[in-house]
């Protein structure tokens, strides 16, 4: 866990940021918080199939905290700055759409949160000087992937590091995956691949501007990817769909490439909603690389959360017991979804 914050330029706090009068309005739709010692929040929208409040309440409840983390389904940020004043409020997992958004209300961010340029951990500090809570933003989906390489991978010198390394896809999970491949995994250059190049523009201007976009590489198409050395280690950060489109049709054969290439390595596949087992993961398998279930991703990063949250370590959190809850959740939706 990363303790080191930076200051925001942001003059707004958490203090002075009020809802609107009709977001007032919705206060009495807000999660129950009586039932608990403390609280906090998922905050995001579309929220009824993520599976962070189970991991977290495993958390609790191995520690006999009388804890919850409430899905707070919303637009509204003024409602959560609100929200979070409560003195039971201990922090928040921040999701879609509002990563980006947030971080100018913080009062800290990590160094992580501030070069990926998005916040999905709000956690708590006090001002020792004036005794102000503090509002700090991380960003421990970088951790996630991270994790999920150095747990699973028995020979990381051999299988990823001093390589390069291939990003699949455009969005926040793809920053995420280039911060760290650049920072902590050893890649030497990144590619990037997908379908859309004002995106892969944008990942490169912005990882550019904060210091570490040199060796990202976009790769547009399959000769191109036949004269580059394979990867060591691959990121997907895209849906599991199957390829439609022309440009869907063309990521999928610059990937084919890679994969085929005669040295292996190991994949992270980040998706897992409705089913970890994905048809590129499939793909990937049969060609002889290691693949590891998004779901690890899933865990590490809210394992990290709550080491910010709770000031524990790995080794009083219970990794096994998380992971064979979350494993048998996702076998439960993936047999419901295939029925």
């Amino acid at each position: 866990m990363s303790t080191a914050t930076t200051t925001t330029s942001a003059t707004t706090t958490m203090s002075v940021v009020q809802p609107r009068q009709q977001e007032l309005l919705h206060l009495t739709s807000t999660p129950d918080i009586t039932p608990y010692t403390r609280h906090g929040y998922l905050f995001g929208q579309k929220l009824a199939a993520s599976m962070s409040p189970l991991l977290h309440s495993i958390v609790y409840s191995h520690l006999s905290l009388n804890w919850a983390q409430l899905r707070l389904d919303s637009p509204s940020i003024p409602l959560f700055l609100q929200l979070a004043q409560h003195p039971d409020f201990y922090g928040a997992s921040v999701t879609m759409p509002h990563k980006v958004a947030i971080i100018p209300h913080l009062d800290h961010l990590t160094p992580e949160c501030r070069d990926v340029g998005a916040c999905n951990t709000l956690f708590l500090k006090t001002d020792l000087a004036t005794g102000r809570r503090l509002y700090c933003g991380a960003n421990t989906d970088v951790i996630g992937v991270r994790e999920s390489f150095v747990q699973n991978v028995s020979d990381p010198a051999r299988v990823y590091e001093s390589r390069p390394a291939l990003v699949i896809g455009g969005g926040g999970a793809a920053r995420s995956a280039v911060y760290a491949l650049h920072k902590w995994l050893g890649a030497t250059d990144i590619y990037l691949v997908n379908r859309d190049k004002s995106e892969v523009d944008a990942v490169i201007a912005e990882c550019t501007e904060r210091g570490y976009g040199d060796r990202l590489v976009h790769v547009a198409s399959v000769e191109q990817a036949e004269g580059l050395e394979g990867p060591g280690a691959i990121v997907a950060c895209i849906p599991d769909f199957p390829p439609k489109t022309e440009k869907e049709m063309l990521v999928r054969r610059i990937v084919e490439t890679f994969l085929m290439k005669e040295e292996k390595g190991a994949m992270l596949e980040m998706c897992y909603n409705p089913s970890p087992f994905t048809e590129l993961g499939a793909l990937a398998e049969h060609e002889g690389w290691q693949v590891i279930l998004g779901t690890e991703a899933l865990i590490w990063q809210g394992i990290e959360q709550d080491k910010y949250w709770t000031g524990r370590t790995n080794e009083e959190l219970p990794i096994q017991q998380i992971k064979e809850v979350i494993a048998a959740k996702l076998a439960e939706a993936s047999k419901s979804h295939t029925s």
